[in-house]
This record gives C-alpha cells, sequence and structure tokens, in this order.
C-alpha cells in the first residue's frame, strides 16, 4: 500500500481531499469492511446449514430456530448491533468477566451481531430451498437404499443450496451495504473512512459520494461473482 501511494502522490499534490493520507484511511476502512463482511458471512452460513435443516425437524427442534430468525429478521440491524455492543457492558459481572475483551473492542460486538443477523436470513433462505426439493430426487435417494442421512449430504443439499443461490447472492449485497453501520460502534469502515473525511475537509460530496462509488464496484463484483456461479452451477435448468 505503502509503495502504490508513492506512485500517486505527485498526481494528488494539487488535491485538498484525496492526499496520500486520506487514500490510506479508505484502504484502511476497505480491508475492515471486507474482513468484517465476509467472516460475518462465513459464521452465518457455518449457523444457517444446521439449523435450516433443524427447520424440518420435529416441533420442539423447529420451534427454537424458527424464534431466533423471527427475532433476527423482525428486528433492526441497528438495534442488534448497539444490544451487542452498549447492552452487554451493562450487564452486572460482565466488565469483571473475560467476556469484558471481547465487549470493549467494538469489532466482536460487530461480527456477533452481523453474524446472528444473516445467519437468520440464510437460515430461511436455506430452508425454502430445502423445501422445494423435488419428491422425485428424494424418491430416487430412497431407490438407492440411502439413508436419510447420505440422502441429505449427497442429494438434497447440494440441489438445495445451488438453488439458494440467487436469494444468497442477494444477502451477500446486503450485508455488504448493512455492514456501514459499523462505523456507529467506532469501526473505520468504508462510511467510518468517509465520515473521518469529511469532519476533516468539511467536504460530504466527494467523501461520500467516492465511498458509494466503492460500495458499487463491490456489489458488482460480487454480483458478477454469483451469476458465474449460478450459470455453472444451475446449467441443467436452462433451457436447451
Amino acid at each position: 500500500m505503502e509503495q502504490w501511494l508513492a506512485h500517486v502522490a505527485p498526481f494528488l499534490s494539487n488535491n485538498d481531499i484525496f492526499t496520500p493520507a486520506t487514500l490510506a484511511v479508505y484502504w484502511d476502512g476497505l480491508v475492515n469492511t471486507v474482513q468484517l463482511v465476509f467472516i460475518s458471512l462465513a459464521i452465518g452460513i457455518v449457523l444457517a446449514v444446521p439449523l435450516s435443516i433443524g427447520r424440518m425437524a420435529t416441533w420442539w427442534i423447529s420451534t427454537p430456530i424458527w424464534i431466533y430468525t423471527y427475532v433476527f429478521r423482525g428486528t433492526p440491524l441497528l438495534i442488534q448491533l448497539y444490544i451487542a455492543y452498549y447492552g452487554f457492558a451493562f450487564v452486572p459481572g460482565v466488565q469483571e468477566s473475560w467476556f469484558a475483551f471481547f465487549i470493549n473492542n467494538p469489532l466482536y460486538p460487530a461480527l456477533l451481531s452481523f453474524a446472528l443477523n444473516t445467519g437468520a436470513y440464510t437460515t430461511e433462505i436455506f430452508y425454502g430451498a430445502i423445501r422445494a426439493t423435488p419428491r422425485g430426487e428424494l424418491e430416487a435417494a430412497r431407490a438407492y437404499g440411502m439413508s436419510s442421512f447420505t440422502a441429505y449430504r449427497r442429494v438434497v443439499l447440494p440441489s438445495a443450496l445451488r438453488r439458494a443461490l440467487p436469494a444468497y447472492g442477494n444477502e451477500v449485497i446486503f450485508m455488504l451495504h448493512a455492514s456501514a453501520i459499523a462505523s456507529t460502534v467506532t469501526i473505520t469502515d468504508l462510511t467510518g473512512a468517509a465520515y473521518y473525511v469529511y469532519a476533516r475537509f468539511y467536504s460530504p460530496f466527494p467523501a461520500f459520494i467516492f465511498v458509494a462509488c466503492v460500495y458499487m464496484v463491490l456489489s458488482f463484483v460480487i454480483q458478477g461473482g454469483f451469476r458465474l456461479a449460478e450459470k455453472r452451477l444451475l446449467r441443467h435448468l436452462q433451457p436447451a
């Protein structure tokens, strides 16, 4: 990053806002945003796969999972972030426990709230895809003598995950955009970097328009990646 800034510094010498220092702040915000979104999505999908299967089980297993998804899908992500960052700090005994390390670092409450939120949405996406599995695929699995576990592992889940790709792609882009609220708990993400530049130079339009363009580029890359994946994995559903 330092070498790249050294090369572009002569071109920015007459610019008051986009200087090597502010570009370094934007770069750090970009790295923090990508890390936060990627880790949250990874944790969310690890949660969602078993929970979506559990939604198909008996009521005493599916009901707690439904409550979890209803709560996190029915409340704003910003409120969930505030509860994780500000609320837990006032629970008696938390500040004296080992858990205080995670509460006092804003990254961990943000990861917790983002992961649980995207896990709830992804659970419902995968659950709907599993329910949409054609009966013929299940009957074929039983005809081959597969157990329920083997049928889920080799037939149902691969088929459902392929069908869930379009909806999950929207969820990934939504999480990218929703990550902008991380700046409200002092995390220097892309939006936090724009706030820094705005506060320093009192120029809101260049600061926030530049960040909006970065978000659009990231969304375009994500959308393109999912389109390629859909074209490859859903090729058998396309008309000849």
